[in-house]
């Protein structure tokens, strides 16, 4: 079996081999595109607890896995529904003091995951000076600059077990490659300990070699691919399909109170046996309904020479 046929696994292989409980697992990094709800959907029906979560605007991935009871720690600049605002979940969890939150800016968040990626105890910065969460935040140490006398900001590194990402495309080896807007999702893989790519579609390497400037992370840094189309929704992937607000708006009217979360979970992802059943229950037409709808390429680039 050659290295490249080794990474490229089913999800729910790829979430056991990978997910453990009490790991800290970033996702959710592209903000509200690209998220990887397939492969958490997976980590919940592993029943995977004790998890710590990192990201920017998680939006309702980290609602779901806290509202399936997985979840003890969250280091996150906002957690709800993009498209209502509150989780539910996440908010009668952080009420009932179940959840330790850290919480960040987005952009503090990208610096202390910067800081992880070089290999740096910490990442210096005056953001966010004059504001409380210097204050609240435990991993953010006010400092005096030896060079400059400035009061500056430490902002503890952070090193994450896992990375999930979803991307559009990937080869059997790991190269992938991604275009839009992608958040903090380098700085998160570069960070991690392990990354797990979820893709829409599976290409040959030369295709990812065709275009080396639009590559988000090399082969070595992935441990594990796998294929699974419609892999972020509800959310968005550039180029593939847009937002399901409409999910979101059903979401948040079915988990406004503790039963109906575990009602919905029960629907949407412990009942259905995998990915592919998830997207049998969407249904055909649904899914068209949100594919991509007219056609904006980027101009042709030549690197020969």
């Amino acid at each position: 079996m050659s290295k490249g046929a080794a990474k490229l696994m089913e999800l729910d292989r790829a979430v056991a081999g990978l997910v453990k409980p009490g790991m800290s697992i970033a996702l959710g990094c592209a903000l509200e595109g690209f998220i990887p709800f397939a492969a958490a959907h997976e980590v919940i029906r592993q029943g995977t607890r004790g998890l710590g979560l990192i990201g920017p605007i998680s939006n309702l991935c980290f609602d779901q896995l806290i509202g399936a009871g997985l979840v003890e720690h969250i280091e996150a600049a906002w957690v709800g529904n993009v498209s209502t605002g509150s989780g539910y979940a996440f908010r009668r969890a952080a009420e009932a003091g179940k959840l330790t939150l850290v919480e960040h800016s987005n952009f503090s968040l990208y610096l202390a995951l910067e800081a992880g990626a070089r290999g740096l105890p910490m990442a210096v910065s005056r953001s966010p000076l004059g504001s409380s969460l210097a204050a609240e935040n435990p991993h953010i140490t006010p400092f005096t600059c030896p060079h400059s006398g400035e009061k500056l900001l430490a902002i503890k590194a952070i090193r994450p077990d896992v990375c999930i990402l979803h991307v559009q495309q990937a080869d059997p080896e790991g190269n992938c490659r991604a275009w839009g807007a992608l958040g903090v999702s380098l700085a998160a893989a570069q960070a991690a300990r392990q990354v797990l790519l979820t893709c829409e579609e599976v290409v040959p390497p030369s295709l990812i070699r065709s275009d080396p400037d639009r590559t988000l992370l090399p082969g070595f840094k992935v441990a594990a691919v796998c294929e699974v189309p419609f892999g972020a929704h509800p959310s968005s992937v550039q180029g593939y399909y847009g937002y399901d607000h409409a999910f979101h708006m059903d979401y948040a009217k079915a988990t406004r109170d503790p039963g109906g979360v575990r009602a919905w979970l029960d629907e949407w992802v412990n009942g259905p046996a995998d990915h592919r059943a998830y997207l049998a229950k969407l249904g055909p037409q649904r899914r068209r309904g949100l594919m991509l709808t007219h056609s904006a390429p980027a101009p042709m680039v030549e690197y020969g020479w």
